[in-house]
This record gives C-alpha cells, structure tokens and sequence, in this order.
C-alpha cells in the first residue's frame, strides 16, 4: 500500500507542517505553541510506525525509493567528442532499508518524547519549536537520502538549528559550548564534502547510449557509486575516457582509495564521536538544555556511526576490513577512557557524557568485528543507547527542573520524595549497564560475540568496559535514589503527567527490545546479511 505513497517524503518533510503553523501563532499563545509542536512530531512518528509495519523484512536493496531529476550541469570541454553528453547530475532521492528504517523510527520516537519534555523550556517557546522541527526533519533527510549531495545538505541543516538551540537555550556556557560543536562538527563536514567530491567525479559517472549519442552523467547517486567501486571492470573504458577528456577518472588506486576511507572515519568519526574528537560533544551534554541532549545523544551522535557503515564501510569493505584491527583499538580506546572517566566525575551530566563516549566505542567493536553477529550488535547498541541515553538526560531535565543542581553529591534519598522519578533512574542505569531482559545487554552481547570470533583479546580488554559501568552508573544512581537525603529535597514533588509520560514510553521500548529484540532483527537481518555477502564478494571471503 505504502510503495504508491511518497512515505518517506511525508515522514520527512512532515515537521514542517508544525513550522508553518508556528509561523502564524502568537507568541503569547505558549499553551497553543507547545500543543501543536508535539502534535507535528506525533505525525511522523505514526507514519514511521506505518512505514515499520509495512517494511518488506525478505526484500533486496533499497525500499519505497522516490527519485526526481533536481540539479542537471552540463559540462563543456572542447576534448569531449560532440557526441558525448556530459553533465553533473543531482537528484532527489529517498530509499530505505533495514538500518535506516530502524534510525527513522528512533528519530520520530526520541523527538516526540523529547518535545513533551520541553515543557521546562522557560522562554522564546516560538522560536524554540521551530527550529526543533527543523532539527527532526534533517535528522530524517539524513538518514533516508540516497544521495550524496542530498545527504550533505540535510547534515549540514541539522547543525544550524542545533547551534541555536544550545546557544540560545543553553545554561551558562552555552555560547562557547554551541561554537565548540559548530567548528569541530563543520571541520567534520568539510572533510566529508571532500570525499565526497572525489566519490562523485571519480565512482559517480554513469554512461548510457541515447540514440547516435552518448550520455555520461556524473551523479551523487550511492547506488551508482557503489556498483562503480565494486565492479570497476564492467565500465566500458572507451566511454569513460570520452566522457572525461581522455583521461578515465573511474581508477582509484589502491593509496587512494586509502585516503578516502580515512577521511570518511575523521568525518564521521567527529559525530560519533571517537577519541580523540571528543571533546565537544562534553560541553554539550553539560551545557544544552536536557530535551535537546536528548535528541543529541540520542540520535545525532547516531548519524556518525550511520554515516560510517553506510559511506565508509560499505564503499570501501577492503580498506575497512584491512583497517578492522585499527577500528577494534579505536573502539577499546573509547570504551575504557570513557568509563574510567566517568568513574571520575561529580557532574551527573557528565557522567552521562563520557558513557555515551564508552557506548560508541561498542558500536565501533560491532563494526570492526566484520560480520553478522557483529553489524547487527552494532545496530543494535545504536538503538538501544539513544533509548536509553534519551530517558537519562529525559531524567535530568526533570531533576534539574525541582533542584537545580546535577551534581551528584548535592542529591541523595531521592526514592523518598520522588519514587517514580527515581525508580525509573533505576531501571534506565540497569539497561545501561547491560542488565539481561534490557536492551543494553543485547547490542553488547552480540558486538562483542561478533568480535571475539576474530580478535579475542582486544575482545577481553574491551569487556572490561562492562565492568567499569556496572561501577559508575551503580555510583551515580544509588548515591542520587539512595542514601541521605538533604533536607531543601524533603518536599520534592515526584513527576507530573508530561513527564511521566515519555519516560514510560521510552522504559516500555527498552524492555521490549530487551525481551524481544526479534522487533529489531527481523527488519535488520536481512539488509545486513546482504550488506556482508556483497562486501565479502569484494574482499574475497
């Protein structure tokens, strides 16, 4: 039913509908603004659960793809024979697969959950939603754009919104904290946009016959791109060369090729982030309001992992293979200097920040493991973490809200006044942790079962990361739920209905993936069984 609808434009494109809106509201109107900002992100949450539904689990390559013709540039050059049409060729292009409709879902579900806890917002409620919509739908054009220049413009449009949004609505050093994360993550996108550059003039040519003449196009299309990198030698020479002036820019030496995945681990492995590129993402966390680290850590921080499997990975499956031993240490490396880190820290948002740092380093162990098991434990830490990490600062804005303070040691006892509050930190440092039943033990289980089977000691040492978290998380959240309590928090009031709400929701989908991550799998498995059968064609095994 879904494949005669442009779904995946409407769940994109959808969130503009509550910016229209808002455009035309009164600013004095705050009950109206907030009301019609969480319904905006209520429409593509039930198209995403829709598009879940009718996702086609046994189908191959890309799903509802929708493609318009967009940017056509003719290039000129008196060495290109008359009968050759060349061109640079843009085009509009959405597709989906098992890993971006597992993202898509994410994103719908942390940002309605992250607009009811908004509530706490105090001022320019207006301006705040509407470039939180903005944020959503670039989230959503990134992950469902088959192309890569269309791929680089919604990137870029998720870091304007996010700049203002910490800089405006930030805590005290949000200005230096909302520069810190545009000049490391824009030095991020340049690099991209090189590499990108390269891909679309060297892989991104396609030639076809039109009549007595030949049409070569150089596109951004990922499709076009992969099939040229993996099948070089299907390409006709002669055209090639015509169709670049004698010279046949299809060869990416081996060096290369090389330089390219590099550049694409830098790019996006300053959005993961990985160590060291990781300093930014701290001011964040500490600095930006709680339902705007919400969507950070529990999506954005996700777009670079995505971006890596899907641009670094899958284009480049020999260089990322030979490269597995490096990406192995790079994610040990994260995974222990982000939980003795957060072992050290006061700053219960802090904490928080350097275990996301830990939890990336899983991903990268999933993916550096360089098969099933390990992809899909990768996936799976990815989704699990921006569950799990959104309830966490979900918490803390609620926290804050009633004291002011994160501070670990200026909490305590808290299970007394606010039992829900604190039960659900409870449940959520458990999931965190990798407790059986939740989901934070499934993507850990599977990324380090994939890994052990080629690299058992790098492996071990990263095991020591669970430990590690069992003791900084119980650390945190007992001393905060347990223990005395000040006597300023003997009357805190528990959590209010649009609050308690999201938190639900978001316990409900950790539990779900914990006792049936089958709901994950399935519409998973698939893409990444194809994902390693083509790239094991390319690296021979």
């Amino acid at each position: 039913m879904l494949a005669n609808l442009p779904i995946l434009s409407f769940i994109t494109f959808s969130p503009l509908l509550g910016v229209l809106v808002l455009l035309f509201m009164p600013k004095r109107h705050v009950r109206w603004i907030k009301s019609i900002a969480i319904a905006a992100t209520l429409i593509p949450l039930l198209l995403a659960g829709w598009l879940y539904a009718d996702f086609d689990y046994t189908a191959d390559g890309m799903q509802y793809e929708e493609t318009v013709q967009w940017i056509n540039v003719p290039i000129l050059n008196d060495a290109i024979p008359e009968t050759t049409l060349v061109s640079y060729q843009f085009n509009y292009n959405m597709s989906v697969d098992g890993l971006s409709l597992a993202m898509v879902f994410l994103t719908a579900l942390i940002c309605t959950m992250a607009a009811l806890a908004s509530a706490h917002i105090k001022k320019r409620w207006k301006a705040f939603y509407i470039l939180f919509l903005l944020l959503e739908m670039g989230i959503f054009g990134v992950f469902l754009s088959g192309d890569l220049f269309q791929f680089f413009m919604f990137f870029e449009i998720t870091l304007v919104p996010m700049f203002f949004l910490i800089g405006i609505w930030g805590y005290t050093d949000r200005e230096k904290a909302a520069n810190k994360f545009l000049i490391y993550n824009g030095l991020g996108s340049a690099v991209m946009l090189i590499a990108f550059l390269i891909l679309v003039n060297t892989a991104g040519l396609s030639v076809e016959a039109v009549g007595d003449q030949v049409r070569a196009v150089y596109s951004g299309n990922l499709q076009v791109i992969y099939d040229n990198l993996m099948n070089p030698e299907s390409l006709v020479n002669t055209l090639s060369e015509a169709a670049n002036g004698g010279t046949n820019q299809f060869y990416l030496s081996e060096t290369f090729r090389w330089v390219l995945f590099l550049m694409l681990l830098v790019a996006f492995g300053i959005k993961l982030p990985i160590f060291p590129f990781h300093t930014w993402m701290l001011k964040v966390h500490t600095e930006a309001p709680p339902s705007v680290v919400m969507i950070h850590s529990g999506i954005l921080l996700k777009m670079g992992a995505y971006g890596f499997i899907k641009f670094g990975v899958l284009l480049f499956p020999e260089q990322a293979k030979a490269g597995a031993l490096l990406l192995a240490v790079l994610g040990v490396i994260n995974i222990i200097y982000g939980a003795v880190l957060a072992f050290r820290q006061k700053e219960f948002k802090l904490v928080l920040a350097y275990s996301s740092i830990s939890h990336m380093g899983i991903v990268m162990l999933g993916i550096a493991a360089f098969n099933q098991i390990g992809f899909s434990g990768a996936v799976f830490q990815m989704v699990s973490h921006g569950l799990i990490s959104a309830l966490m600062f979900l918490i803390v804005g609620s926290l804050y809200e009633r004291t002011g303070t994160t501070m670990i040691h200026e909490l305590g006892g808290l299970a007394k006044t606010a039992p829900f509050i604190s039960g659900i930190l409870l449940i959520t440092g458990m999931a965190s942790l990798g407790l059986p039943g939740l989901s934070g033990f499934v993507g850990e289980l599977l990324a380090f079962l994939g890994l052990f089977e080629a690299r058992p000691i790098v492996t071990m040492i990263g095991m020591l990361g669970i430990i590690l978290a069992a003791v900084y998380v119980l650390r945190a959240v007992l001393r905060i739920t347990f223990g005395p309590m000040p006597e300023q928090w003997s009357t805190m009031k528990d959590a209010r209905f649009i609050e308690a709400l999201p938190m639900i929701a978001l316990v409900a989908f950790i539990f779900l993936l914990g006792l049936y991550p089958s709901v994950l799998s399935e519409p998973l498995q698939h893409t990444v069984d194809l994902m390693i059968k083509n790239m094991a064609l390319k690296v021979g095994g």
